[in-house]
Protein backbone atom coordinates (compact mmCIF):
# COMPACT_ATOMS: atom_id res chain seq x y z
CA UNK A 1 0.00 0.00 0.00
CA UNK A 2 1.16 3.62 -0.89
CA UNK A 3 2.48 6.06 1.64
CA UNK A 4 0.66 9.28 1.88
CA UNK A 5 2.46 11.91 2.05
CA UNK A 6 1.15 15.56 1.96
CA UNK A 7 3.14 19.04 0.49
CA UNK A 8 0.98 22.21 0.78
CA UNK A 9 0.58 23.78 -2.94
CA UNK A 10 -0.65 26.96 -0.98
CA UNK A 11 1.32 29.94 -2.31
CA UNK A 12 2.73 31.15 0.65
CA UNK A 13 4.05 27.58 1.11
CA UNK A 14 5.61 27.46 -2.32
CA UNK A 15 7.43 30.70 -1.73
CA UNK A 16 9.41 28.96 0.64
CA UNK A 17 10.37 25.84 -1.30
CA UNK A 18 7.72 23.33 -1.15
CA UNK A 19 7.59 22.68 -4.88
CA UNK A 20 11.08 21.98 -4.13
CA UNK A 21 10.54 19.57 -1.59
CA UNK A 22 7.68 17.67 -3.16
CA UNK A 23 9.71 17.23 -6.24
CA UNK A 24 12.74 16.05 -3.98
CA UNK A 25 10.48 13.53 -2.32
CA UNK A 26 9.05 11.86 -5.19
CA UNK A 27 13.17 11.50 -6.50
CA UNK A 28 13.89 10.05 -3.59
CA UNK A 29 11.13 7.68 -2.53
CA UNK A 30 12.00 6.24 -6.56
CA UNK A 31 15.55 6.13 -5.46
CA UNK A 32 14.74 4.36 -2.60
CA UNK A 33 12.10 2.09 -4.53
CA UNK A 34 9.43 3.06 -1.78
CA UNK A 35 5.69 3.48 -3.18
CA UNK A 36 4.39 7.14 -2.01
CA UNK A 37 0.77 9.14 -2.69
CA UNK A 38 2.14 12.34 -2.79
CA UNK A 39 -0.89 14.89 -2.39
CA UNK A 40 -0.71 18.29 -2.74
CA UNK A 41 -2.78 19.85 -0.01
CA UNK A 42 -3.76 23.35 1.12
CA UNK A 43 -1.34 25.03 4.10
CA UNK A 44 -2.88 24.32 7.93
CA UNK A 45 -2.10 27.78 8.36
CA UNK A 46 1.06 27.46 10.61
CA UNK A 47 3.33 29.52 8.17
CA UNK A 48 6.22 29.91 10.15
CA UNK A 49 6.67 26.07 9.66
CA UNK A 50 6.13 25.79 6.09
CA UNK A 51 7.21 23.54 3.84
CA UNK A 52 5.58 21.28 6.67
CA UNK A 53 5.09 17.89 5.49
CA UNK A 54 2.92 15.28 6.67
CA UNK A 55 2.92 11.33 6.75
CA UNK A 56 -0.21 9.47 7.42
CA UNK A 57 0.43 6.74 9.62
CA UNK A 58 -2.60 4.29 10.45
CA UNK A 59 -4.95 7.50 9.72
CA UNK A 60 -3.00 9.91 11.36
CA UNK A 61 -1.65 12.68 10.83
CA UNK A 62 2.05 13.48 11.74
CA UNK A 63 3.23 16.77 11.12
CA UNK A 64 7.39 17.68 10.16
CA UNK A 65 9.00 21.12 9.24
CA UNK A 66 10.17 23.14 8.33
CA UNK A 67 11.21 21.15 6.09
CA UNK A 68 13.84 22.29 3.08
CA UNK A 69 14.67 21.01 -0.49
CA UNK A 70 18.29 19.58 1.39
CA UNK A 71 16.17 17.67 4.89
CA UNK A 72 13.97 15.61 2.18
CA UNK A 73 17.04 13.15 2.14
CA UNK A 74 18.02 12.88 5.53
CA UNK A 75 13.84 12.17 6.40
CA UNK A 76 14.03 8.91 3.93
CA UNK A 77 17.01 7.92 5.49
CA UNK A 78 15.19 7.93 8.86
CA UNK A 79 12.08 6.01 7.48
CA UNK A 80 9.92 9.38 8.19
CA UNK A 81 7.13 7.29 7.24
CA UNK A 82 7.48 4.90 9.63
CA UNK A 83 8.35 6.87 12.83
CA UNK A 84 7.95 10.30 14.70
CA UNK A 85 11.92 10.00 15.81
CA UNK A 86 13.58 12.93 13.16
CA UNK A 87 14.56 16.05 14.77
CA UNK A 88 11.93 17.89 12.09
CA UNK A 89 8.86 15.73 13.62
CA UNK A 90 6.44 18.14 15.47
CA UNK A 91 3.79 15.42 16.42
CA UNK A 92 0.56 14.40 15.65
CA UNK A 93 -0.71 17.31 13.43
CA UNK A 94 -4.14 17.70 14.68
CA UNK A 95 -2.43 17.62 18.66
CA UNK A 96 -0.39 20.57 17.92
CA UNK A 97 -1.26 23.25 20.42
CA UNK A 98 -1.86 25.75 17.22
CA UNK A 99 -4.37 23.10 15.34
CA UNK A 100 -5.76 21.74 19.07
CA UNK A 101 -7.13 24.83 20.09
CA UNK A 102 -9.18 26.17 17.03
CA UNK A 103 -12.72 25.58 16.29
CA UNK A 104 -12.72 25.37 12.08
CA UNK A 105 -16.06 25.96 10.56
CA UNK A 106 -14.78 27.39 7.45
CA UNK A 107 -11.44 26.14 7.45
CA UNK A 108 -12.36 22.53 8.66
CA UNK A 109 -10.75 20.90 5.27
CA UNK A 110 -8.32 23.18 4.29
CA UNK A 111 -5.06 21.19 4.55
CA UNK A 112 -7.12 18.21 5.37
CA UNK A 113 -7.97 17.08 1.43
CA UNK A 114 -6.63 17.26 -1.98
CA UNK A 115 -8.21 20.71 -3.05
CA UNK A 116 -8.94 19.17 -6.88
CA UNK A 117 -10.88 15.73 -5.46
CA UNK A 118 -14.10 15.68 -5.12
CA UNK A 119 -14.67 12.79 -3.68
CA UNK A 120 -11.96 13.60 -0.75
CA UNK A 121 -14.13 16.81 -0.27
CA UNK A 122 -17.41 14.71 -0.52
CA UNK A 123 -15.87 12.10 2.28
CA UNK A 124 -14.86 14.44 4.62
CA UNK A 125 -18.43 16.38 4.57
CA UNK A 126 -18.82 18.19 1.33
CA UNK A 127 -21.83 18.73 -0.65
CA UNK A 128 -23.97 17.52 2.45
CA UNK A 129 -25.17 21.30 3.14
CA UNK A 130 -26.00 21.57 -0.83
CA UNK A 131 -28.54 18.09 -0.58
CA UNK A 132 -30.04 19.74 2.14
CA UNK A 133 -30.56 23.22 0.49
CA UNK A 134 -32.35 21.15 -2.35
CA UNK A 135 -35.10 19.88 -0.09
CA UNK A 136 -36.12 23.36 1.06
CA UNK A 137 -37.55 26.31 -0.77
CA UNK A 138 -35.49 29.61 -1.18
CA UNK A 139 -37.16 31.04 1.73
CA UNK A 140 -36.26 28.25 4.37
CA UNK A 141 -32.47 28.35 3.11
CA UNK A 142 -32.67 32.44 3.77
CA UNK A 143 -34.06 31.93 6.88
CA UNK A 144 -31.58 29.13 8.04
CA UNK A 145 -28.93 31.63 7.06
CA UNK A 146 -30.64 34.59 8.93
CA UNK A 147 -31.16 32.70 11.91
CA UNK A 148 -27.57 31.45 12.14
CA UNK A 149 -26.71 35.03 12.84
CA UNK A 150 -24.06 34.89 9.97
CA UNK A 151 -22.80 38.02 9.35
CA UNK A 152 -20.83 39.50 6.61
CA UNK A 153 -16.73 38.87 6.64
CA UNK A 154 -15.53 40.97 4.10
CA UNK A 155 -15.47 44.01 6.51
CA UNK A 156 -18.62 45.35 7.18
CA UNK A 157 -20.42 42.71 9.43
CA UNK A 158 -24.00 43.23 7.37
CA UNK A 159 -26.03 40.14 8.25
CA UNK A 160 -25.77 37.88 5.14
CA UNK A 161 -29.52 36.79 5.74
CA UNK A 162 -31.14 40.30 5.10
CA UNK A 163 -29.21 40.88 1.93
CA UNK A 164 -30.26 37.64 0.58
CA UNK A 165 -33.81 37.99 1.81
CA UNK A 166 -33.70 41.14 -0.05
CA UNK A 167 -32.51 40.15 -3.55
CA UNK A 168 -35.49 36.88 -2.92
CA UNK A 169 -38.44 38.99 -2.53
CA UNK A 170 -36.69 41.34 -5.47
CA UNK A 171 -38.93 40.48 -8.44
CA UNK A 172 -36.62 39.90 -11.76
CA UNK A 173 -36.06 36.85 -14.31
CA UNK A 174 -32.52 37.43 -14.19
CA UNK A 175 -30.20 37.77 -10.08
CA UNK A 176 -26.73 36.80 -9.77
CA UNK A 177 -24.40 35.91 -6.87
CA UNK A 178 -21.04 37.22 -6.51
CA UNK A 179 -18.07 36.62 -4.55
CA UNK A 180 -15.77 39.34 -3.93
CA UNK A 181 -12.40 37.65 -3.55
CA UNK A 182 -10.63 41.07 -4.14
CA UNK A 183 -8.28 40.48 -0.67
CA UNK A 184 -6.55 43.67 -1.08
CA UNK A 185 -6.18 44.48 3.00
CA UNK A 186 -2.83 44.34 4.08
CA UNK A 187 -1.77 41.31 6.57
CA UNK A 188 -5.02 39.29 5.00
CA UNK A 189 -4.68 36.09 3.54
CA UNK A 190 -7.53 33.90 4.15
CA UNK A 191 -9.44 34.41 1.21
CA UNK A 192 -6.97 32.97 -0.94
CA UNK A 193 -5.83 30.12 1.28
CA UNK A 194 -9.14 28.76 1.51
CA UNK A 195 -9.73 29.32 -2.99
CA UNK A 196 -6.30 27.46 -3.11
CA UNK A 197 -7.15 25.17 -0.02
CA UNK A 198 -11.19 23.81 -0.30
CA UNK A 199 -12.09 25.58 -3.59
CA UNK A 200 -15.26 23.07 -3.90
CA UNK A 201 -16.40 25.27 -0.23
CA UNK A 202 -17.06 28.31 -1.81
CA UNK A 203 -18.58 26.77 -4.83
CA UNK A 204 -21.14 25.12 -2.89
CA UNK A 205 -21.42 27.81 -0.83
CA UNK A 206 -22.27 30.21 -3.88
CA UNK A 207 -24.65 27.61 -5.33
CA UNK A 208 -26.72 27.17 -2.13
CA UNK A 209 -26.90 31.46 -2.23
CA UNK A 210 -28.24 31.05 -5.74
CA UNK A 211 -30.64 28.46 -5.49
CA UNK A 212 -32.13 30.38 -1.99
CA UNK A 213 -32.48 33.60 -4.12
CA UNK A 214 -33.16 32.18 -7.81
CA UNK A 215 -29.83 33.15 -9.11
CA UNK A 216 -28.57 31.00 -11.80
CA UNK A 217 -25.26 32.63 -12.24
CA UNK A 218 -22.43 33.31 -10.44
CA UNK A 219 -18.74 35.39 -10.68
CA UNK A 220 -15.68 35.02 -8.64
CA UNK A 221 -14.12 38.71 -8.35
CA UNK A 222 -10.28 37.58 -7.84
CA UNK A 223 -7.60 39.82 -7.09
CA UNK A 224 -4.91 39.35 -10.28
CA UNK A 225 -2.16 39.13 -7.61
CA UNK A 226 -4.00 35.38 -7.01
CA UNK A 227 -2.86 33.35 -9.83
CA UNK A 228 -2.74 30.14 -8.42
CA UNK A 229 -6.01 30.45 -6.72
CA UNK A 230 -7.26 31.64 -9.95
CA UNK A 231 -5.82 28.88 -11.56
CA UNK A 232 -7.51 26.39 -8.78
CA UNK A 233 -10.85 28.17 -8.75
CA UNK A 234 -11.15 27.81 -12.52
CA UNK A 235 -9.95 24.13 -12.44
CA UNK A 236 -12.37 23.55 -9.39
CA UNK A 237 -15.38 24.92 -11.55
CA UNK A 238 -14.38 22.57 -14.96
CA UNK A 239 -14.46 19.56 -12.24
CA UNK A 240 -18.17 21.08 -10.71
CA UNK A 241 -19.17 20.89 -13.96
CA UNK A 242 -17.95 17.68 -15.21
CA UNK A 243 -19.54 16.38 -11.41
CA UNK A 244 -23.08 17.98 -11.60
CA UNK A 245 -22.59 20.01 -9.19
CA UNK A 246 -23.21 23.10 -11.38
CA UNK A 247 -24.96 23.57 -14.64
CA UNK A 248 -28.30 22.90 -15.64
CA UNK A 249 -29.44 20.70 -13.14
CA UNK A 250 -27.35 20.61 -10.07
CA UNK A 251 -26.61 17.37 -8.41
CA UNK A 252 -29.67 16.08 -10.66
CA UNK A 253 -32.01 18.41 -9.65
CA UNK A 254 -34.44 21.19 -11.59
CA UNK A 255 -32.30 23.77 -10.11
CA UNK A 256 -29.86 25.83 -12.26
CA UNK A 257 -26.65 27.14 -11.52
CA UNK A 258 -23.03 27.91 -13.23
CA UNK A 259 -19.77 29.83 -12.16
CA UNK A 260 -17.48 31.91 -13.94
CA UNK A 261 -13.78 33.59 -13.05
CA UNK A 262 -12.86 37.28 -13.65
CA UNK A 263 -9.33 38.53 -12.66
CA UNK A 264 -9.56 42.00 -10.75
CA UNK A 265 -8.13 45.13 -12.71
CA UNK A 266 -5.80 45.94 -9.82
CA UNK A 267 -7.63 48.66 -7.98
CA UNK A 268 -8.00 48.22 -3.78
CA UNK A 269 -10.89 49.89 -4.26
CA UNK A 270 -12.56 47.19 -6.25
CA UNK A 271 -12.58 45.81 -2.57
CA UNK A 272 -15.48 47.78 -1.79
CA UNK A 273 -18.81 46.16 -3.94
CA UNK A 274 -20.40 49.03 -6.25
CA UNK A 275 -16.52 49.27 -7.51
CA UNK A 276 -16.43 45.56 -7.91
CA UNK A 277 -19.73 45.62 -9.89
CA UNK A 278 -18.35 48.48 -12.50
CA UNK A 279 -15.18 46.35 -13.00
CA UNK A 280 -17.18 42.92 -13.41
CA UNK A 281 -19.13 45.20 -16.08
CA UNK A 282 -15.84 46.21 -17.60
CA UNK A 283 -15.82 49.66 -16.42
CA UNK A 284 -13.50 51.69 -14.88
CA UNK A 285 -13.39 50.35 -10.82
CA UNK A 286 -15.38 53.25 -9.01
CA UNK A 287 -17.65 53.20 -6.25
CA UNK A 288 -21.41 54.00 -7.45
CA UNK A 289 -23.70 56.02 -5.19
CA UNK A 290 -26.55 53.90 -2.87
CA UNK A 291 -29.44 53.77 -3.31
CA UNK A 292 -30.13 51.97 -5.43
CA UNK A 293 -28.40 49.06 -3.20
CA UNK A 294 -26.79 45.66 -5.26
CA UNK A 295 -29.27 43.73 -3.70
CA UNK A 296 -31.84 45.49 -5.94
CA UNK A 297 -29.78 46.60 -8.66
CA UNK A 298 -26.38 45.41 -8.67
CA UNK A 299 -24.53 43.39 -11.83
CA UNK A 300 -26.13 44.54 -14.84
CA UNK A 301 -28.83 46.15 -12.72
CA UNK A 302 -30.07 43.05 -11.89
CA UNK A 303 -30.47 41.72 -8.22
CA UNK A 304 -27.35 40.55 -6.67
CA UNK A 305 -25.94 39.12 -3.69
CA UNK A 306 -22.56 40.34 -3.18
CA UNK A 307 -20.14 38.17 -0.29
CA UNK A 308 -16.80 38.18 0.28
CA UNK A 309 -15.27 34.20 0.28
CA UNK A 310 -15.52 33.58 3.89
CA UNK A 311 -18.95 34.54 4.26
CA UNK A 312 -20.33 32.12 1.45
CA UNK A 313 -17.77 29.80 2.51
CA UNK A 314 -19.25 29.60 6.10
CA UNK A 315 -22.83 28.63 4.46
CA UNK A 316 -22.21 25.23 3.73
CA UNK A 317 -21.57 23.80 7.05
CA UNK A 318 -24.68 25.84 8.36
CA UNK A 319 -27.15 24.23 5.78
CA UNK A 320 -25.51 20.99 6.93
CA UNK A 321 -25.40 20.93 10.49
CA UNK A 322 -28.53 23.79 10.87
CA UNK A 323 -28.36 27.42 11.81
CA UNK A 324 -28.80 26.88 15.76
CA UNK A 325 -25.24 24.71 15.56
CA UNK A 326 -23.79 28.31 14.46
CA UNK A 327 -25.54 30.20 16.30
CA UNK A 328 -24.10 29.50 19.66
CA UNK A 329 -21.10 29.86 18.53
CA UNK A 330 -19.32 33.33 19.33
CA UNK A 331 -20.57 36.33 21.37
CA UNK A 332 -24.35 37.75 21.45
CA UNK A 333 -23.84 39.41 18.54
CA UNK A 334 -20.88 38.17 16.56
CA UNK A 335 -22.09 34.75 16.11
CA UNK A 336 -20.09 31.58 14.47
CA UNK A 337 -16.21 31.38 14.03
CA UNK A 338 -13.69 34.34 12.61
CA UNK A 339 -10.83 33.36 10.81
CA UNK A 340 -8.11 35.80 12.08
CA UNK A 341 -5.06 36.25 10.13
CA UNK A 342 -2.39 37.13 12.09
CA UNK A 343 1.06 38.62 10.15
CA UNK A 344 3.53 41.52 10.38
CA UNK A 345 6.10 41.40 13.16
CA UNK A 346 5.08 37.83 14.67
CA UNK A 347 6.88 34.81 15.87
CA UNK A 348 4.37 32.80 14.74
CA UNK A 349 1.90 34.24 12.03
CA UNK A 350 -0.81 32.52 10.29
CA UNK A 351 -4.32 31.48 10.08
CA UNK A 352 -6.33 30.49 13.43
CA UNK A 353 -9.92 30.56 13.30
CA UNK A 354 -11.76 30.62 16.56
CA UNK A 355 -15.50 31.37 17.78
CA UNK A 356 -15.77 35.71 18.20
CA UNK A 357 -14.85 36.55 21.90
CA UNK A 358 -11.29 35.28 21.84
CA UNK A 359 -8.53 38.72 23.38
CA UNK A 360 -6.18 40.56 21.16
CA UNK A 361 -3.91 39.67 23.66
CA UNK A 362 -4.65 35.77 23.06
CA UNK A 363 -3.75 35.48 19.80
CA UNK A 364 -0.85 38.07 19.50
CA UNK A 365 0.98 37.03 22.71
CA UNK A 366 -0.43 32.98 23.11
CA UNK A 367 -0.64 32.14 19.74
CA UNK A 368 1.60 34.34 18.06
CA UNK A 369 4.21 33.85 20.46
CA UNK A 370 5.04 37.51 20.25
CA UNK A 371 7.29 39.82 17.81
CA UNK A 372 9.48 37.97 15.54
CA UNK A 373 12.13 40.18 16.47
CA UNK A 374 12.05 39.95 20.28
CA UNK A 375 11.34 43.55 20.94
CA UNK A 376 8.06 44.65 22.78
CA UNK A 377 4.52 45.11 20.91
CA UNK A 378 3.84 48.50 20.48
CA UNK A 379 1.05 48.43 18.47
CA UNK A 380 -1.59 45.89 16.31
CA UNK A 381 -3.57 47.11 13.66
CA UNK A 382 -6.80 45.13 13.12
CA UNK A 383 -8.72 45.55 10.08
CA UNK A 384 -6.55 45.96 7.40
CA UNK A 385 -4.96 49.37 5.81
CA UNK A 386 -7.99 51.43 7.14
CA UNK A 387 -8.06 49.55 10.65
CA UNK A 388 -7.18 51.19 13.88
CA UNK A 389 -3.91 51.08 15.71
CA UNK A 390 -5.15 49.26 19.07
CA UNK A 391 -2.28 49.60 21.88
CA UNK A 392 -0.95 47.10 24.80
CA UNK A 393 -3.17 48.88 26.97
CA UNK A 394 -6.70 47.58 24.96
CA UNK A 395 -5.01 44.12 24.11
CA UNK A 396 -8.26 42.42 26.50
CA UNK A 397 -10.09 43.28 24.18
CA UNK A 398 -12.73 40.83 23.01
CA UNK A 399 -12.23 40.29 19.02
CA UNK A 400 -15.79 40.94 17.63
CA UNK A 401 -17.55 43.77 15.81
CA UNK A 402 -19.00 45.09 19.13
CA UNK A 403 -15.94 45.25 21.54
CA UNK A 404 -14.16 46.37 18.81
CA UNK A 405 -16.16 49.26 17.98
CA UNK A 406 -16.36 49.85 21.43
CA UNK A 407 -12.54 51.33 21.17
CA UNK A 408 -12.69 52.79 17.88
CA UNK A 409 -11.59 50.07 16.13
CA UNK A 410 -13.36 47.15 13.15
CA UNK A 411 -12.66 43.65 12.43
CA UNK A 412 -12.47 44.01 8.80
CA UNK A 413 -11.74 40.96 7.25
CA UNK A 414 -9.82 39.89 10.75
CA UNK A 415 -6.51 41.06 9.76
CA UNK A 416 -4.02 41.44 12.69
CA UNK A 417 -1.14 42.83 12.03
CA UNK A 418 1.50 43.61 14.65
CA UNK A 419 4.30 46.54 15.35
CA UNK A 420 7.14 46.13 17.58
CA UNK A 421 8.69 49.71 20.36
CA UNK A 422 10.44 50.55 17.52
CA UNK A 423 7.74 52.24 15.04
CA UNK A 424 7.38 55.41 14.69
CA UNK A 425 2.91 55.88 15.23
CA UNK A 426 3.31 59.40 13.15
CA UNK A 427 4.91 57.83 10.18
CA UNK A 428 2.47 55.10 9.89
CA UNK A 429 -0.32 57.58 10.26
CA UNK A 430 1.00 59.73 7.04
CA UNK A 431 1.44 56.42 5.80
CA UNK A 432 -2.32 55.67 6.11
CA UNK A 433 -3.42 59.05 4.30
CA UNK A 434 -0.73 58.29 1.58
CA UNK A 435 -2.42 54.91 1.05
CA UNK A 436 -5.13 56.79 1.16
CA UNK A 437 -3.73 59.18 -2.01
CA UNK A 438 -2.53 55.96 -4.06
CA UNK A 439 -5.99 54.09 -3.86
CA UNK A 440 -8.80 56.38 -3.92
CA UNK A 441 -10.76 56.50 -7.42
CA UNK A 442 -11.17 59.75 -7.25
CA UNK A 443 -14.74 60.29 -7.62
CA UNK A 444 -15.45 62.32 -4.23
CA UNK A 445 -13.79 65.20 -3.31
CA UNK A 446 -13.13 64.22 0.42
CA UNK A 447 -11.29 60.94 -0.25
CA UNK A 448 -9.46 62.66 -3.08
CA UNK A 449 -8.71 65.72 -1.62
CA UNK A 450 -8.66 65.10 1.98
CA UNK A 451 -6.26 62.93 1.49
CA UNK A 452 -3.59 64.57 -0.30
CA UNK A 453 -4.68 67.52 2.07
CA UNK A 454 -3.73 64.60 5.12
CA UNK A 455 -1.10 63.80 4.19
CA UNK A 456 0.42 67.61 3.86
CA UNK A 457 -0.92 68.14 7.40
CA UNK A 458 -0.12 65.56 9.49
CA UNK A 459 3.83 66.63 7.50
CA UNK A 460 3.58 69.47 9.40
CA UNK A 461 2.67 68.20 12.56
CA UNK A 462 5.53 65.99 12.52
CA UNK A 463 7.87 69.13 11.74
CA UNK A 464 6.64 71.01 14.56
CA UNK A 465 4.74 73.65 12.23
CA UNK A 466 2.20 75.44 14.50
CA UNK A 467 1.48 71.75 15.96
CA UNK A 468 -1.91 73.01 17.95
CA UNK A 469 -3.66 74.77 14.75
CA UNK A 470 -2.73 71.76 12.58
CA UNK A 471 -3.94 69.15 15.04
CA UNK A 472 -7.08 71.03 14.80
CA UNK A 473 -7.24 71.45 11.08
CA UNK A 474 -5.97 67.27 11.16
CA UNK A 475 -9.14 66.35 13.35
CA UNK A 476 -11.97 68.23 11.09
CA UNK A 477 -10.28 67.20 8.16
CA UNK A 478 -10.83 63.72 9.68
CA UNK A 479 -14.77 64.70 10.24
CA UNK A 480 -15.21 65.48 7.22
CA UNK A 481 -13.69 62.30 5.04
CA UNK A 482 -15.98 60.19 7.99
CA UNK A 483 -18.67 62.00 7.19
CA UNK A 484 -18.90 62.99 3.08
CA UNK A 485 -16.98 60.32 1.68
CA UNK A 486 -18.83 58.13 -0.83
CA UNK A 487 -17.45 55.02 0.80
CA UNK A 488 -15.25 53.52 2.82
CA UNK A 489 -11.95 54.32 1.53
CA UNK A 490 -12.22 57.86 2.79
CA UNK A 491 -14.85 57.57 5.21
CA UNK A 492 -12.19 54.94 7.34
CA UNK A 493 -9.18 56.30 6.41
CA UNK A 494 -9.44 58.36 9.90
CA UNK A 495 -9.58 55.62 11.94
CA UNK A 496 -5.82 54.54 11.80
CA UNK A 497 -5.05 58.52 11.99
CA UNK A 498 -7.12 59.14 14.64
CA UNK A 499 -5.87 56.13 16.43
CA UNK A 500 -2.19 56.76 16.15
CA UNK A 501 -2.92 60.36 17.66
CA UNK A 502 -5.19 59.61 20.62
CA UNK A 503 -2.99 56.65 21.85
CA UNK A 504 0.51 57.56 20.87
CA UNK A 505 0.72 61.02 21.47
CA UNK A 506 4.45 60.94 21.96
CA UNK A 507 5.42 59.74 18.48
CA UNK A 508 3.56 63.48 16.98
CA UNK A 509 5.27 65.15 20.03
CA UNK A 510 2.31 65.91 21.57
CA UNK A 511 1.97 66.24 25.41
CA UNK A 512 -1.19 64.46 25.73
CA UNK A 513 -4.05 63.18 23.36
CA UNK A 514 -5.41 65.58 20.83
CA UNK A 515 -7.80 67.47 22.93
CA UNK A 516 -5.27 68.33 25.23
CA UNK A 517 -2.68 68.66 22.56
CA UNK A 518 -0.05 71.49 22.57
Amino acid sequence: MAIKIFVPIDDAACSVGANEVALEIKTEAEKNNIDIELVRNGSRGMLWLEPMVEIEIENIRYAFGPVSKNDVKDLFAQEFYKNNTHPLALGETEKLPWMKNQQRITFQRVGVIDPLSISDYESHGGLTGLRNALKLTGEQIVSEVTESGLRGRGGAGFPAGIKWRTVLKTENSQKYVCCNADEGDSGTFADRMLMEGDPFTLIEGMTIAGIAVGANKGFIYIRSEYPAAIKTMTNAIKIAKEFGLLGASVLGSDKSFDLEIRAGAGSYVCGEETAMLESLEGKRGVVRAKPPLPAIEGLFNKPTIINNVLTLASVPMILSEGAQMYKNLGTEKSKGTQVFQIAGNIKQGGIFETPFGVTLNELVNNYGAGTLSGKKIKAVQVGGPLGSYIPVNKFDTAMDYESLASIGGMLGHGGVVVFDETVDMAQQAKFAMEFCVEESCGKCTPCRIGSTRGVEVIEKIINGQNKAENVHLLLDLLDVMTDGSLCAMGGLTPLPVRSALENFPEDFALVSSPNGAQ
